[in-house]
């Protein structure tokens, strides 16, 4: 049997491998990875690698086995076929007899364009008739924390979410969350809905960058329509500042609050507070 994590040097998915080598032996644990150089740190500590691609099915081929337990990390190409790509993983898979397959998919509550990859690779997961777990991850603090330069460059946060909140954490709850599922029992065909203990609005998020960089930080709100421009004009393409200007608008929608108490209770100790990552994201 080994745990088997795609994406494994991505930014989450190195949390997870490193949480993973506190509760299982490395010779337990596969990391699948395009770029074996990148794992070399991991292969030194013992565990196993596996070059794959999303875009190569073949490279799939023989890699899964049966009693695996498996960690499908969403791909990061947004704009891509994300759902042909997942597929080849959840086909391997199938094809493997898999213990286990837990997906990393967005909350059930959002509507922006960004979850209808999610939505499209659930479906293809439950219709294969995997053990499943979906992993709903809510939004990342560090989708924040690690893109300062700009909001220290003119001191405002410029967003179109309004007074909305949102539930963050960092990745590194929820890989912790993950590595329950992956070590533990029970979790099959489970959905967990995934966010911080604490919502937030991007106005509180200002006025703790302001208190921590002793600076005044405005809160600059826009439309939707406003804020696409004002990225675009930054040098994001277009479809992508569409994409980020959405979610924008689900957090003022209140599709990025997740009261659940999933992630905490599965991590097994309460989550990053924001202020956390934000001196984090100043040292860094």
């Amino acid at each position: 049997m080994s745990i088997v994590v795609t994406g494994a040097t991505g930014h989450l998915g190195r949390h997870v491998v490193e949480q993973l080598l506190e509760k299982v032996p490395a010779d337990q644990v596969t990391a699948v990875v395009r770029t074996p150089e990148k794992a070399s740190d991991f292969a030194e500590r013992g565990v196993k690698i596996a070059v794959a691609d999303y875009n190569a099915p073949e490279t799939f081929d023989g890699l899964l086995a049966s009693g695996d337990k498996v960690l499908l990390i969403s791909g990061s190409e947004v704009g891509s076929d994300r759902i042909g790509q997942h597929k080849v993983v959840i086909d391997a898979a199938k094809a493997a007899g898999v213990a286990l397959l837990a997906y990393t998919s967005a909350p059930g509550s959002l509507t922006a364009a960004l979850a209808d990859d999610h939505r499209g690779t659930e479906k293809a997961l439950l219709e294969s008739g995997l053990p499943y777990a979906l992993l709903r991850n809510g939004w990342y603090h560090e989708n924040y924390t690690e893109n300062l330069a700009p909001v220290l460059q003119y001191n405002a946060v410029t967003h179109a979410a309004g007074e909305g909140r949102v539930s963050s954490a960092s990745r590194a709850d929820y890989a912790a969350a993950a590595v329950a599922v992956l070590t533990g029992e029970g979790h099959e065909n489970q959905t967990y809905e995934l966010g911080g203990d604490v919502a937030w609005s991007l106005a509180e998020y200002a006025a703790e960058l302001s208190r921590q960089t002793g600076k005044e930080i405005a809160d600059n709100r826009f439309s939707a329509d406003a804020l696409v421009g004002i990225l675009a004009g930054a040098g994001l393409p277009e479809p992508f500042a569409v994409i980020l200007a959405g979610v924008d608008a689900s957090i003022e929608k209140g599709e990025l609050v997740v009261d659940s108490g999933d992630l905490s209770r599965l991590a097994g100790r309460p989550t990053t507070p924001l202020a956390e990552a934000i001196a984090a994201g100043l040292k860094a």
